[in-house]
């Protein structure tokens, strides 16, 4: 494993089977996730990094690539000994938990995709710089990195069950993003929830309805045929 990195400034929730959480770009897990930790610990160990320059981690001394910033994500599980993780991906997080599964096909079991996108299209492109300008400069390189990802390539090696969670009144990312995530994985399932980007915070019990019945379900099949299938 390649971390570059600082150490993620991380916490760790709840107990049961691994639940690692990717956050958006500029975001945080406070800010993306703050209201629906408590559901997700309930029946899960959910370990919550924040990326650089997000949270308390250090802003990074080089730009955001994604095999760096995936690989310290899944590090920040691994070095608080949950080996075995589903990777919950919002937004940018994604692109990181569908990198995670390629390059970490040994820890990840499972993959929640909400609001993402395989690569950015034109009208995410053209919000950058707008979005850049009201954001501290620390978060600066989230953005700067977005013009640069592709996991399109990677979509057909996912070889774990996926949800894929679009919101349709998505005025960041809209739901075409989630529609080919949901296309290129396969036997991909896939909901929709009428919600702008921050599902979680927007509609946070549809959100968690589709969530937990999903990783519910990985539970009830793993204990049945002791692996997930």
């Amino acid at each position: 494993m390649r971390v570059s990195f600082p150490a993620l400034d991380t916490t760790v929730t709840g107990t049961g089977p691994g639940l690692l959480l990717a956050h958006g770009a500029t975001g945080s897990i406070e800010d993306n996730f703050a209201s629906v930790l408590t559901p997700l610990a309930a029946d899960h160990t959910v370990v919550a990094p924040d990326y650089p320059g997000s949270g308390d981690t250090p802003v990074a001394g080089a730009p955001l690539d994604l095999d760096a910033l995936t690989d310290a994500v899944v590090d920040s599980a691994v070095r608080r000994g949950v080996d075995r993780f589903a990777v919950l991906g919002f937004s940018l997080g994604t692109l990181v938990a569908v990198r995670a599964a390629v390059r970490h096909p040994e820890r990840v079991t499972a993959l929640v995709l909400t609001a993402g996108f395989a690569r950015p299209d034109d009208h995410l492109l053209g919000l950058l710089p707008g979005w850049r300008a009201e954001v501290p400069p620390a978060l600066h390189p989230h953005i700067d990195a977005i013009p640069t990802l592709d996991v399109t390539g990677d979509l057909a090696e996912v070889a774990v069950p996926t949800l894929v969670v679009a919101t349709t009144a998505d005025s960041m990312v809209p739901p075409a993003g989630s529609r080919a995530l949901a296309s290129g994985i396969r036997d991909a399932r896939y909901a929709e929830i009428d919600s702008d980007h921050v599902v979680m915070v927007e509609r946070p019990e549809e959100w968690l309805e589709h969530v937990l019945g999903f990783l519910r379900s990985l539970s009830l099949s793993e204990g049945k045929d002791g692996e997930v299938a």
